[in-house]
């Protein structure tokens, strides 16, 4: 009977020492839970832990690197401006050669002159013979009164420079010994007279 109490003794001691250490380790397991809680309710949800920066490239890196395009450059475009330089004549005039409606013709640069002036002969040469009863407008020259006919022109060319539906006079060529380029050409241009030269742009 007295070993019997001793065994039973023992197995009790050794249950409490048990259920001692095992009280332990759960307070402890539940302390490191809640500090857990307690840390992620801190950063917010979704919020993870910062991450370490990435480390500086190296020069190596650096020079590898693809260089950036350079930028288109501007370029200008030459101006379209398109003009004709006139000399003066031994008498002071400007003299040109010209096309009316694809035919050559020689005109005297009259900035007097209203309209671009035809003779009869030139005119017809184009294809244009007015009537005699179309001869209904006056003109007045140096020989005095004369008449004329209004006429359209398709077109006018000056070098480069053109200039479409010019109205013109025809005259008699008794009254007109050169054809004139006036001024229903000319205010459709630009011109300029400066030190013996006219220069018409467009």
């Amino acid at each position: 009977m007295g070993s019997l109490r001793v065994l039973v003794v023992a197995f009790v001691a050794i249950g409490v020492v048990v259920a001692y250490y095992a009280d332990r380790m759960l307070g402890a397991q539940k302390a490191k839970t809640t500090n857990a809680e307690a840390s992620t309710s801190q950063r917010g949800p979704g919020v993870t832990a910062p991450q370490p920066a990435a480390p500086p490239a190296s020069p190596q890196a650096l020079a590898q690197a693809p260089a950036k395009p350079p930028l288109p450059q501007v370029i200008s475009l030459p101006s379209r401006a398109r003009t004709v330089t006139l000399r003066e004549d031994g008498g002071g005039h400007f003299r040109t050669e010209g096309r009316i409606d694809g035919r050559r013709v020689e005109f005297l640069v009259d900035t007097g002159a209203t309209a671009v002036v035809l003779r009869a002969s030139t005119a017809a040469q184009l294809g244009i013979r007015p009537s005699r009863s179309d001869y209904t407008v006056r003109v007045y020259t140096g020989n005095g009164e004369t008449r004329a006919a209004i006429v359209q022109l398709g077109k006018v060319e000056i070098g480069d420079i053109v200039v479409r539906d010019v109205r013109a006079l025809v005259q008699q060529d008794d009254t007109l010994s050169v054809d004139l380029l006036g001024m229903t050409f000319l205010s459709k241009i630009k011109w300029t007279h400066d030190r013996g030269q006219l220069v018409l742009e467009q």
